[in-house]
């Protein structure tokens, strides 16, 4: 098929990043990838069929891209298309899945693996197995809430019971759930909790990446989540040494947001980009496990950057989202600077510019480890520099609690221009 410059995705995986299924496209190096996403964690969490926790768009190839280089998505609009949502802190229901209940649900009555499942009212009870009719899904609330937005998607507001059943009958609606998903809407479930809270919107984006070279479901494609997958009982099972080939798409992190550049690993031929999982607003950490899951439209833009090997994401955020001493020096900073340097006869001063390194790993102590040695590998430089670096210029942010974080600081124009990756970040702060 012939590259385009605009791919339109309405198409979504069954859970599984598969490097050996066919991707869509290709679109052109620096074309566009427009998508209807569909929402992630609850509704996936309660749809047996799917087996990977979420359902994020199918993969892209990318003309270009091959192995050892790495894309530049740059996140041009994200918009939010849920009326409603629902979501909280989530337990297991044992007896219905095998080893991992995002992944290999079991019916508990007739034993089908990945059960086709209709709905049947609403509440907690209302997923069925569509073969034998037995209450089928693996999760259910501890504390929750439904949440509806305002029109203009600027706040959104927590609702009471009535409200909650009401939006409960008719969820594809509220949710917007795109026309090929197949997932189950949460607010099904109706919960109703915390009533009369108001939250910002702040929409982000909980997965965008590349495929692994390996099948991975998709919510596991984390070096947190991932975890579960070694030695699992399940089809998906890895090593602990097969962990290294993901790509660490599934983030959470809520400065994955509309302005900022996500710099992706090219693990598989054509790259395959793919993204899902917008949430209307997060603070850091996820603390609750999930948050305010919502369908929504996302235009981004790929860019190939030849050669620059890396094991995982480098992301480069919109300046309000830089912590305070990773933020570019201004001229007056400078200026100030250059005058305490002609004091000390200091003849050069740094010029230096924001990167943020992604890290993940079982805890966030790991996550960090993998943040700052994959910053060191990059910039070519040693890991107590990048530590130092980090603490005077820069901070470490917890992504996702409870292995996710962020690596920030100034690195100088040398280490950026050696990496490859100059242009491009200094692009986006200048």
């Amino acid at each position: 098929m012939e590259a385009m410059q605009t791919i339109f995705v309405s198409e979504f995986t069954d859970g599984i990043l598969d490097p050996n299924r066919k991707m869509l496209g290709p679109v052109k190096d620096g074309g566009h990838i427009i998508a209807n996403t569909a929402p992630g964690c609850w509704g996936p969490m309660i749809t047996p069929s799917l087996r990977g926790g979420h359902e994020v768009t199918k993969p892209v190839n990318v003309v270009g891209a091959e192995i050892g280089d790495a894309i530049a998505v740059y996140i041009k609009s994200v918009r939010v298309t849920s009326q409603a949502t629902a979501s909280g802190n989530d337990k297991v229901i044992e007896g219905r899945f095998i080893g991992d209940p995002f992944i290999a649900v079991k019916c508990p009555h007739c034993g089908e693996l990945y059960p086709e499942t209709v709905i049947e009212g609403i509440g907690p009870e209302a997923i069925r197995c569509k073969n034998c009719h037995a209450d089928v899904t693996p999760f259910t609330f501890t504390n929750a809430y439904t949440m509806v937005f305002d029109d203009e998607r600027k706040i959104g507001i927590t609702v009471d019971k009535e409200a909650a059943e009401n939006i409960a009958h008719d969820g594809r609606k509220y949710m917007a759930t795109p026309d090929y998903s197949v997932q189950n809407p949460i607010v099904t479930f109706a919960p109703h909790d915390i009533t009369g809270a108001i939250a910002r919107f702040h929409p982000f984006l909980g997965q965008l990446g590349t495929t692994p070279s390996r099948p991975f479901p998709d919510s596991h494609n984390a070096g947190d989540f991932g975890q579960a997958l070694i030695n699992a009982p399940h089809e998906y099972g890895i090593t602990e040494e097969q962990l290294s080939e993901r790509t660490d798409g599934h983030m959470d992190i809520n400065r994955v947001r509309e302005g900022a550049v996500l710099i992706c690993p090219v693990k598989v031929p054509g790259g395959g980009v793919y993204v899902g999982d917008m949430h209307a607003m997060q603070g850091n950490g996820e603390i609750a496990g999930h948050t305010t899951d919502v369908a929504g439209i996302v235009h981004l833009q790929v860019k190939v950057i030849k050669g620059l090997n890396i094991n995982g994401p480098i992301l480069l955020p919109t300046v309000e989202d830089l912590p305070y001493l990773a933020r570019p020096i201004t001229p007056f900073e400078r200026e100030k600077a250059e005058r305490l340097a002609n004091i000390w006869n200091i003849e050069n001063l740094e010029e230096s510019y924001p990167v943020s390194f992604i890290g993940t790993g079982a805890n966030l102590n790991e996550a960090t480890d993998n943040g700052l040695q994959r910053a060191a590998e990059t910039l070519g430089i040693s890991i107590p520099e990048v530590m130092n670096r980090a603490t005077i210029n820069g901070s470490i942010e917890i992504g996702r609690h409870p292995g996710t974080v962020t690596v920030t600081f100034l690195a100088p124009s040398p280490y950026l221009e050696k990496a490859g990756i100059l242009e491009i970040v200094k692009s986006q702060y200048l």
